[in-house]
């Protein structure tokens, strides 16, 4: 199973950019999906997460800016973020919590991180 995340790049603030993240391979079942950032010297942490039935929550920073999705049938998960500020460079990571063919159990699967970087 790999999880290949594409999208970032460098952008002026005020800007956009789509991120998205593709899972592929042996997938039995997805559960949750999300993005977490990471930036120097600091843990990664949680900017967006939806549920299998659709409910999202986002981190205060980027609530009314970015916006996720997820396409079941492609086992896709997308982050529109709008209005971009400096404070958002960082790499970004997708996350799902799935479970592969002939398994019993989910467990957290990490995409390859893909680098964010807004201009002032």
């Amino acid at each position: 199973v790999q999880l290949q995340a594409s999208g970032g790049g460098l952008v002026q603030a005020g800007g956009s950019l789509r991120l998205s993240c593709i899972a592929s391979g042996s997938i039995a079942s997805i559960n949750g999906m999300g993005w977490y950032r990471q930036t120097p010297g600091k843990e990664r942490e949680l900017v967006a997460s939806m549920a299998t039935g659709g409910s999202t929550n986002y981190a205060d920073s980027v609530k009314g800016r970015f916006t996720m999705s997820r396409d079941n049938a492609k086992n896709t998960e997308y982050l529109q973020m709008n209005s971009l500020k400096p404070e958002d460079t960082g790499v970004y990571y997708c996350n799902a919590e799935l479970r592969t063919s002939g398994s019993r159990w989910y467990r957290d699967y990490w995409g390859q991180g893909t680098q964010v970087t807004v201009s002032s």
